[in-house]
């Protein structure tokens, strides 16, 4: 039978030992270390998820071009279930240009963009702080850069592009599929408990109402004006022809360069000699 005095004796017994004791001590000092490690290793991805000093990259000494990818969806900000090739998120870009902004080594920017859009809000955020930025900005195009995308794009100093990039994507959508036909073939019963008569709109298993569509048609016509207008202001082209060129429909490079959405057909390296030539430094880039 368990007897407990005589268990304590001997753990007792077992620490009275100095060798023992300090054997305890080594491990249980091993056991704390790893777990302070496994905690800074872990706030330190999540640091580098967010942008922070992750990307210090382009804090090198050696580092005068800060290079900064804005490549997928984009969204306001991501969470740590999203991966970070599928997004790009205003809350982490933002973070990084202003870093850039600050580093006194830093004495250009490249955005690299690969992104067919996402969020308005965003997009309009991104832009509205590379407008901002003391240092020139160069958009660099890979796949595309369209809607949101081609948004960021129109607020740097100078846009490169392959011939072969799309570009543009002028517009705006907010469709959705409707599940309502669905369900009641399936035998699924929406019922609605909600205060306004427009708090549900939008629901994916109700068909939208005529007064709804006129409603969010509404709110789309707002924000495909202001990204017609921010176009116009950051490319200095006439209203008018972006508004006719803002029709949602991408166009490859070489076209989108003869209609003035982009500046230049190249890659790294064009933007590289662009700085040599026109603001007479090496550029040494890292994103």
């Amino acid at each position: 039978m368990w007897d407990d005095e005589k268990m304590l004796k001997k753990i007792r017994n077992l620490f009275s030992d100095k060798k023992t004791k300090w054997v305890f001590i080594v491990l249980f000092t091993i056991i704390v270390a790893l777990l302070a490690l496994y905690f800074f290793v872990l706030r330190w991805q999540t640091y580098t998820y967010f942008g922070g000093m992750g990307n210090a990259s382009f804090l090198d000494p050696s580092c005068n071009v800060a290079g900064i990818n804005i490549h997928g969806e984009l969204k306001t900000y991501t969470t740590l279930d999203e991966q970070n090739y599928d997004y790009a998120s205003s809350e982490d870009i933002l973070s990084l240009l202003w870093e850039a902004e600050q580093a006194e080594n830093i004495k250009a920017i490249i955005v690299e963009i690969d992104s067919y859009g996402g969020s308005p809000v965003a997009s309009q955020e991104i832009a509205n702080e590379i407008k901002k930025i003391n240092k020139p900005v160069f958009a660099l195009v890979r796949e595309g850069a369209a809607s949101g995308g081609y948004w960021i794009a129109s607020s740097a100093d100078r846009i490169f592009a392959s011939d072969i990039s799309d570009i543009g994507g002028i517009g705006v959508s907010m469709s959705y599929i409707d599940y309502s036909r669905s369900n009641q073939e399936q035998g699924i019963t929406w019922n609605s408990l909600s205060t306004g008569r427009f708090k549900d709109s939008g629901s994916e298993d109700k068909t939208l109402t005529g007064e709804e569509k006129t409603m969010f048609q509404r709110d789309i016509n707002i924000i495909h004006q202001k990204f017609v207008e921010a176009v116009s202001e950051n490319r200095n082209i006439p209203i008018e022809k972006v508004s006719k060129l803002a029709d949602g429909s991408t166009m490859l490079g070489e076209m989108a360069l003869k209609e003035g959405l982009i500046d230049e057909i190249g890659t790294i390296d064009e933007v590289e000699g662009y700085i040599r030539q026109y603001h007479n430094f090496e550029p040494s880039v890292c994103f």
